[in-house]
């Protein structure tokens, strides 16, 4: 299948990219820098932004699924997130395509900010908030305005390595717990919905 990988010069999409690779996918991907991996037969790499139209158009071309994995350096507000929904889905109306969204957002985002331990809403209080507004806000506009979508909340992000097992919650719940997961098993998840999407329409939230 086709796969876009919105985001994928590091982190969860440069993983993602290297799974989907390895699964035989077609992989194209879309930074801001070039995706630091060999010459692939399968893969394509566009150097863009998020938030530019030619770009989206560019990476998406005849994708079947599309991985959206952003992510902001800074704690300071943006528009980054939400910039970059508005711009996809206008792209896919465009385009009148309808590929599956896999977006990745973040334990935290929308609703599921009041499911979080005392002491991470007081982390996200004090260096996130304004970060994880903006991503309620990309959720709100995905869920909102396309039909075959996926928003992936993971917990807190680790460099360990894969293993493919971790649990997969799709609704709230007072006192759920949701604690760290490899990027690498994020990653697997998202290329993994790519390929059978058993998940549309809700909100999962990731956790070993």
């Amino acid at each position: 299948m086709k796969i876009t990988v919105i985001g994928a010069s590091a982190g969860i999409g440069l993983q993602a990219t290297r799974i989907a690779l390895q699964q035989m996918h077609e992989v194209t991907t879309l930074s801001r820098r070039i995706v630091p991996l060999p010459d692939h037969a399968k893969l394509r790499r566009v150097q863009g932004s998020a938030t530019n139209a030619n770009d989206v158009r560019s990476a998406m071309e005849r994708a079947d699924a599309i991985l959206v994995t952003i992510g902001a350096k800074s704690p300071f507000a943006t528009t980054m997130f939400s910039d970059s929904a508005r711009v996809l889905l206008q792209t896919i109306r465009e385009m009148g395509s309808s590929p599956t969204l896999i977006v990745l957002t973040g334990f935290g985002a929308g609703e599921s900010w009041g499911y979080n331990s005392f002491s991470m809403r007081i982390l996200f209080t004090l260096l996130l908030k304004a970060v994880y507004a903006d991503k309620g806000e990309q959720e709100r506009l995905i869920a909102g305005g396309y039909s075959r979508w996926e928003i992936v909340r993971p917990g807190r992000l680790t460099n360990e390595a894969m293993t493919g097992h971790y649990r997969v919650l799709d609704k709230l719940v007072e006192g759920m717990k949701v604690g760290a997961i490899s990027r690498a098993d994020v990653a697997h998840f998202m290329v993994a919905q790519a390929e059978n999407p058993t998940y549309l329409g809700k909100h999962v939230a990731l956790t070993c």
